[in-house]
């Protein structure tokens, strides 16, 4: 029965962009490795296609950073494919000093293949074992412990986030970008969870033992910011939230205190669990250590043109002039080349 509803919510919850805005190839130069022609070429990045337990082939990056102490997990939202968020990652790995691993939900752009049959439908159940195959290549490809690892969810991606965070027990963090309550409550104020709802992130959040950093924009208009701040309530163990004033559903990175939060948070991850390795090994020294320094690092995205235009065939058209009123202070990245990265789009969760 849970298979035939989440096969039935996905009609309304996935839009993965069609056609695909990339193409994975195997260069015989490098024994056959694979690469993304339509995003630049990076001795830092890997190209892997994954088996899931659903028997699909997903395709994942791995971004590598010189002096990573964490890696982070991440999981797109319901409009875009890697070819589109590729570049936002190696913006997200550079300014936060971490490995990130990306992955297509089977459905999604080049994920798409079981045998001779392609997946035509996304489904809840998959993107929990895509999710779960990421996982399990960071740990066994990568040696990456839970420890180590920082889950970051984007909007539906808070789904799949949310459920492997409540079966690991020692990750390191977890961030949720413009979260869902579950499927049902972004199209309707239901106060109780449905058989046939997906994605029921209320009742899963209970159960995640790290500590938990909710964003969401004030002004996001395909998902309330009540989900958001109802979620931070329900967490164990709370970061401050950052509520983006004015903030949409697709838009938060062009806001300086996005990024300034975000590397607040994961430094915070980085020294409790500096705290508590010292705190196993008895030693009381005093914490006086001054914050590092953001001088010098610019606190918005500067993103390159190139990246591949994102699919327009999604239901997110009537939010763009309600937001063109709401821009950020101060940012240096243009509208223009946010919106290749995520197309201000109508149900985009």
């Amino acid at each position: 029965m849970g298979g035939v509803t989440s096969t039935i919510a996905a009609k309304f919850a996935f839009f993965p962009p069609n056609p695909p805005s990339y193409r994975v190839e195997a260069d015989d130069s490098c024994g056959g490795c694979l690469h993304i022609p339509e995003v630049p070429r990076r001795d830092d990045v890997d190209v892997l296609k994954l088996r899931t337990r659903r028997g699909y082939d997903i395709v994942a990056v791995h971004i590598k950073h010189p002096k990573s102490t964490a890696t982070l997990l991440y999981s797109h939202g319901n409009a875009a494919d890697l070819g589109q968020m590729f570049e936002l990652f190696v913006e997200l790995s550079n300014r936060l000093r971490v490995n990130l691993m990306g992955y297509d939900y089977s459905g999604y752009g080049q994920s798409t293949g079981k045998l001779l049959f392609p997946l035509k439908q996304p489904t809840e159940c998959n993107t929990y074992a895509d999710i779960d195959a990421a996982h399990k290549c960071l740990k066994e490809k990568y040696g990456v412990k839970d420890e180590q690892l920082i889950l970051y969810g984007q909007s539906v991606g808070s789904g799949p986030t949310l459920d492997l965070a409540s079966r690991l027990p020692n990750l390191r963090g977890v961030v949720l970008h413009s979260p869902i309550l579950s499927g049902m409550r972004v199209l309707y104020p239901v106060k109780r969870t449905y058989w046939f709802d997906i994605y029921k992130n209320i009742d899963k959040i209970g159960l995640v033992n790290c500590s938990v950093l909710v964003i969401h924009g004030t002004a996001d208009e395909v998902v309330d910011c009540s989900h958001g701040k109802q979620l931070w309530e329900l967490c164990k163990e709370k970061y401050d939230p950052l509520w983006i004033s004015g903030g949409g559903h697709c838009n938060l990175e062009l806001y300086p205190e996005f990024i300034r939060h975000l590397k607040k948070f994961v430094l915070s991850l980085g020294k409790s669990k500096t705290a508590a390795n010292a705190s196993k090994k008895t030693t009381a020294e005093p914490d006086n250590q001054s914050k590092p320094s953001e001088g010098g690092s610019s606190d918005t995205f500067e993103l390159g043109a190139d990246l591949p235009e994102v699919s327009r065939n999604s239901l997110d058209s009537r939010l763009e002039k309600s937001k063109r009123s709401n821009k950020p202070e101060k940012s240096r990245m243009s509208t223009d080349r946010v919106d290749r990265i995520r197309r201000k789009k109508g149900l985009v969760w």
